[in-house]
């Protein structure tokens, strides 16, 4: 058997007095927008360098060791945002595979810089097509070969 409700009780599924309940969500907010938009687009240019036996951070890993000079594991880490943990498995394929290689630095001997090799760059330019046809795709299904203002907005630069 079960108690009656006590005075001033709400019934069972409704809010307590004073409390409010969560509005209804009748429109995304634009950063869910953008974060399922950067999902969807990342998923698509993945899959086309999964096709070419490639990750979609080891392609952004070998994009960032394109000048001579070399990248810290830290430096790495930093720009592309990918912890030093996973980023250190990704270096480590890319090296296996012959298309990196670590250096000890001439000025800070403890100091170990990441370098993309000649196979690496010929690599990258296959695959940097496949990105750019990509990347082509979508400005054209967006209708505008510029997203420049709407970028420069959303990144305050």
């Amino acid at each position: 058997m079960t108690a009656p409700a006590s005075p001033g009780a709400s019934a069972p599924g409704t809010p307590a007095p004073g409390t409010s309940t969560p509005a209804a969500v009748d429109e995304p907010l634009l950063i869910e927008l953008l974060t399922l938009a950067q999902r969807r687009l990342a998923r698509d240019l993945a899959a086309r360098l999964e096709a070419e036996g490639c990750t979609l951070d080891q392609w952004r890993v070998m994009r960032c060791l394109t000048d001579d000079a070399g990248r810290s594991m830290g430096d790495l880490a930093q720009a592309l945002l990918i912890p030093q943990a996973s980023l250190s498995r990704i270096v480590d394929a890319l090296t296996e595979a012959g298309l990196a290689y670590r250096r000890q630095d001439e000025q800070d001997r403890r100091r170990i810089t990441a370098h993309l090799s000649r196979r690496g760059l010929i690599r990258l330019e296959r695959l940097d097509a496949l990105a750019a046809a990509h990347d082509a795709a979508v400005r054209a299904a967006c209708g505008t070969p510029d997203p420049g203002p709407l970028l420069r907005h959303l990144t305050g630069a």
